[in-house]
């Protein structure tokens, strides 16, 4: 093979590797997130831009420090992409037994094991924490229920039905 078409451990920063993007929605679905959230969002902005970039700009001639600053830019564009569109959905005030964006929903399921999971906007979702997207099949049976109501929900294995044990809103 000609030397041209391999790369040697010596021949510099390659493409950096990028995040993935922010928000990955349906066409036309709008980006809702809670309010919590979106302050997340806006304090991991000030963050980059603010102390993680300006010292990468600096060090420019570093081939790690430009990949770096790269990946960096990359991030700082879709935080603020994905801000600019987020919608800030509020708490609700009535109703607070239904299951809307934002509640943190505990469900039981045929074999009597609880799960807990915390309804939020795509650029929230926290597998480690419980918290799903609206757009997740988890969200969409759950949504407009109420605490005592069963929802079907369909699994790999075949369709399984959850009661829901607890609704609330932080």
């Amino acid at each position: 093979m000609s030397k041209a078409f391999t790369r040697e451990e010596n021949d510099g920063p390659g493409i950096p590797d990028l995040p993935p993007p922010v928000s990955v929605l349906p066409e036309g679905a709008r980006n809702y997130i809670t309010a919590e959230g979106a302050e997340n969002l806006r304090r991991e902005l000030a963050e980059l831009v603010n102390e993680k970039r300006p010292p990468l700009v600096g060090a420019r001639d570093d081939p790690d420090a430009k990949r770096q600053l790269a990946a960096l830019d990359q991030r700082i564009f879709q935080l603020e992409q994905s801000l600019q569109s987020a919608e800030v959905i509020a708490r609700p005030e009535l109703e607070l037994d239904r299951i809307r964006f934002g509640a943190t929903v505990t469900v039981r399921d045929n074999r009597g094991e609880e799960s807990t999971y915390r309804i939020v906007g795509v650029d929230e979702t926290d597998f480690d924490r419980g918290w799903v997207s609206w757009q997740s099949p988890i969200a969409r049976a759950l949504l407009n229920a109420r605490r005592g109501e069963r929802v079907p929900f369909s699994l790999p294995s075949g369709e399984e039905e959850l009661e829901i044990v607890a609704v609330e809103y932080e």
